[in-house]
């Protein structure tokens, strides 16, 4: 693709030769001749000095290529000017992706209830299970080997990759993603404990709603709960092996990474952002904006805007400045007990000495 129809079709602005071919997107030192390449962060215009690409992606106020390069031949490198380099970035990807999707049709080694409803342009592949009085939305695509309980529904333009289960009366939105061994609308975990110390299950028999245009990682599951429902909102991207508890809401727009976990009944505010590992735990409420830093244990809830880090999750300032002191504990432990051992040597110089038994002389 000539350099100048990118250029279009990502609304940058051009710099250079518009004529460049250009076959593919790559990382700064990994690029070649014929490579777009881009720099979202200044610490790596360095690295435009010695990088072989025809052409990168620059923000809008990144000084020119020919102040970062000091070689003659080649030429400088044509730029493509744009406010946000990381998310040209990304259409760019989705430029030169290979376009394969499977066909529309039903394979015939599927099982479709005779009540299901299949909208126009679905593609179904083989071993895929669809229950009663369930529908899948128009041009959605279902791989092999994915469960779809009966009652649920499925909207439009979404991709259920393999493995997934969709278990009765779940509802998804359009444009939703479901990357492999999904597990939708499993039983929350809900038991009584009885008077001899067993437990009972409670049933777990409410939904799942996942709004539009979310997508959740491979082996992510989302419980349903006994009664309400659990809820994912509009656009909110969830990473793999992330356990969504029954009564959970998440927010529109929130980011979660690998292995975060989510206990029962707590609500998640819009824009919130969980690095790896973070755990959460029940009925709490974390306020809009929120970010926790990877591994944080959340406790209690959190207001809008904070950003805390460690276990128990505090303001992550102050839990930077704490881990600090942490590797020096034993350090510090070791010089009390010596403050503590002088301050008794001293005490015991200083205590007055009793005479004649404690009585004045007469």
């Amino acid at each position: 693709m000539k350099l100048r129809e990118l250029a279009d079709r990502l609304a940058c602005r051009l710099e250079g030769d518009g004529e460049i071919e250009i076959a593919r997107v790559a990382g700064i030192e990994d690029a070649g001749p014929g490579d777009l390449t881009f720099v979202a962060n200044t610490k790596y215009l360095a690295a435009l000095a010695t990088t072989r690409a025809s052409a990168v992606l620059l923000r809008d106020e990144a000084p020119p290529t020919v102040l970062l390069r000091d070689e003659v031949p080649p030429a400088p490198l044509a730029v493509l000017r744009t406010p946000d380099p990381y998310l040209a970035f990304a259409r760019a990807v989705g430029v030169f992706a290979p376009r394969w999707q499977p066909e529309p049709g039903v394979h015939a080694m599927s099982a479709i209830a005779r009540d299901a409803r299949i909208g126009e342009g679905v593609s179904i592949a083989a071993f895929v299970s669809v229950g009663e009085g369930a529908v899948v939305g128009d041009r959605t695509i279902v791989f092999p080997n994915v469960t779809i309980g009966p009652g649920a529904r499925i909207g439009a333009d979404c991709v259920v990759h393999s493995n997934v289960s969709i278990r009765e009366r779940v509802i998804i939105g359009d444009r939703v993603v479901l990357q492999n061994g999904v597990v939708i609308g499993g039983d929350g975990y809900g038991f009584v404990r009885r008077s001899d110390g067993t437990h009972e299950k409670i049933p777990q028999v409410a939904t799942v709603v996942i709004e539009d245009d979310v997508e959740l990682g491979a082996n992510t599951t989302v419980d349903r709960p006994a009664v309400g429902e659990t809820r994912i909102k509009a656009g909110a991207k969830i990473d793999n092996l992330v356990q969504i508890a029954h009564g959970v809401v998440i927010g529109r727009n929130a980011l979660m990474a690998a292995q975060v976990g989510i206990a029962g009944s707590t609500e998640i505010g819009d824009d919130v952002m969980f690095g790896g590992q973070v755990g959460v735990g029940g009925h709490l409420a974390i306020g809009r904006g929120v970010v926790a830093v990877g591994q944080s244990g959340i406790t209690n809830s959190v207001d809008a805007g904070a950003m805390v880090a460690g276990y128990p999750a505090i303001d992550a300032r102050e839990w930077r400045k704490a881990s600090v002191l942490f590797r020096r504990l034993p350090e510090l432990k070791r010089r009390v007990e010596e403050l503590e051992a002088r301050l008794a040597e001293l005490a015991r110089h200083s205590a007055p000495v009793a005479r004649d038994g404690g009585k004045q002389s007469q």
